[in-house]
């Protein structure tokens, strides 16, 4: 009995682990096309993470981390932790929605406008 709650409790765990990698790589996806699309330099220097480099030599850097399961950004301001929800990816501390927060991030940073 132990071995099958023991299994089952893995598979779930494995299952969520490829729904978040498979929902982050989606919205990171998303990320890179807008940056592109804004003519913005960026690098994706491995998978799961976009560097963004602004004219001043500022980044921001979004990645995705697996064992939190949640898109990290860091940015001039501080660093920002979103978790998936069922509207989106959101701050877990101010509940801002990751598109926006990171939106504003470009703007404050970089002085270009994108839109998610």
């Amino acid at each position: 009995m132990r071995e099958m709650l023991a299994r089952d409790i893995m598979t779930r765990s494995e299952s969520s682990e490829a729904e978040f990698t498979q929902a982050a790589g989606t919205t990171l996806a998303r990320i890179e096309q807008v940056l592109e699309d804004a003519d913005l330099d960026f690098e994706t220097p491995s998978d799961g993470i976009i560097e963004v480099e602004f004219d001043d030599g500022s980044k921001i850097i979004i990645n995705r981390h697996g064992v939190a399961r949640e898109i990290w950004v860091a940015a001039r301001s501080g660093g920002f932790h979103f978790k998936p929800q069922d509207t989106g990816w959101v701050d877990t501390k101010s509940g801002e929605p990751l598109y926006d927060k990171l939106a504003a991030l470009i703007a404050a940073q970089g002085g270009v406008m994108v839109r998610f």
